[in-house]
């Protein structure tokens, strides 16, 4: 571990250097809670460039708490449509209520009472207590573990979970506790810009005096990562029903992957069937109407966090039957131009400008 005089140097050569290289970026010119947690949300698992676009739109839409607070979630949905990882949109509009309801429309500054809100870890308290707050709690993301590893020759595996309390333990010793805020932030855009996970810009590093790694020659060694089983692979049939100038959609539950969200009727191909067959199967067991297949429209692939999907879809023709739900929470018969209004899984927004009418 470094000594006391090593982690001062550090910490200055650190925020002097995060002052003069930092991004600009939009919730980085403000110490407002509301808009920092929101960016904060965005940014899990996500990249800068891809959140920006989403943040400004929903900071356009909902630019104080009360405005999300009172919004929809579907029009909450609408907005983060395409972003991903839709739980953090449901859990942000349910903490917005809270925070409404019974702090007075103030984001806690406590962070027992931040932390209880409903989609607020260690990270997110942590980032908007320091950066909203000035208060010392020290941020440990993907990037931070990764400057950790490299600066300290942590052995111990980046991803695994009961790791995670020696790369809490080095972040706080390291913490600059009268600016934590903008030196979180630094180390934060240190394993963003300079120490990435390939061909580290080590030659313009202002902490490699103290890195262990560089120092010994090792960068690429490090972090550590345990080596992951295969990412499943799921094949799914989905299809498109049309009922004269209409097609069906249906909403998926509130709670779980994708919550809340429309979609086309439809799920996995059994080992015994064919995409097609169980293409008529699922919408038969999942909205009790018999359909006839056209035509394949085509075949897409897509990857979420834990597995990827190969899904055909079809050009369906209703037949006979009532809708009767199994699974879905509602359904609409809408037109093609309607579809723009309701928000889907990236999946589905894949095939859609293929859709004509019949």
């Amino acid at each position: 571990m470094l000594s006391e005089k090593e982690i001062q140097h550090l910490r200055l050569r650190l925020v002097a250097w995060y002052r003069a290289h930092r991004r600009s970026l939009p919730w980085r010119n403000t110490t407002n809670p509301y808009p920092v947690w929101i960016s904060e949300v965005m940014l899990q698992q996500t990249t800068v460039s891809t959140v920006l676009p989403f943040y400004r739109r929903f900071t356009e839409r909902f630019p104080e708490l009360q405005d999300l607070a009172r919004a929809d979630l579907q029009d909450v949905l609408m907005i983060w449509e395409g972003l991903g990882y839709y739980a953090r949109a449901r859990n942000l509009h349910r903490a917005a209520r809270i925070v409404r309801d019974h702090h007075g429309s103030v984001v806690p500054a406590d962070v027992t009472a931040f932390r209880n809100l409903p989609g607020v870890g260690d990270y997110i308290a942590a980032a908007v207590m320091s950066i909203a707050f000035d208060q010392p709690y020290a941020v440990v993301d993907g990037n931070v573990k990764r400057v950790l590893a490299r600066l300290l020759l942590i052995a111990a595996p980046v991803n695994r979970p009961a790791d995670h309390k020696i790369f809490k333990a080095a972040a706080a010793r390291l913490l600059d506790m009268s600016q934590p805020g903008t030196f979180n932030q630094a180390m934060m855009e240190l394993g963003a810009l300079i120490c990435t996970p390939r061909r580290a810009a080590c030659s313009d590093c202002p902490v490699k005096v103290h890195c262990r790694a560089e120092r010994d020659g090792k960068v690429g060694e490090f972090p550590k990562r345990l080596q992951k089983s295969p990412t499943p692979l799921h094949h799914v049939a989905v299809g498109v029903v049309f009922k004269k100038d209409r097609v069906l959609i249906t909403r998926r539950r509130p709670e779980g992957l994708l919550g809340g969200l429309w979609e086309f009727p439809g799920g996995r191909v059994k080992d015994d069937e064919t995409p097609q067959d169980a293409c008529v199967r699922e919408i038969r067991e999942e909205v009790n109407l018999k359909v006839k297949i056209d035509f394949h429209l085509t075949r897409i692939r897509h990857a979420y966090t834990h597995f990827k999907i190969v899904m055909d879809v079809y050009n369906c023709r209703y037949v006979s039957g009532k809708v009767s739900l199994n699974g879905p929470t509602d359904h609409r018969w809408v037109k093609l131009d309607e579809l723009a209004g309701f928000p889907f899984p990236k999946a589905n927004l894949k095939f859609m400008p293929l859709l004509k009418p019949l």
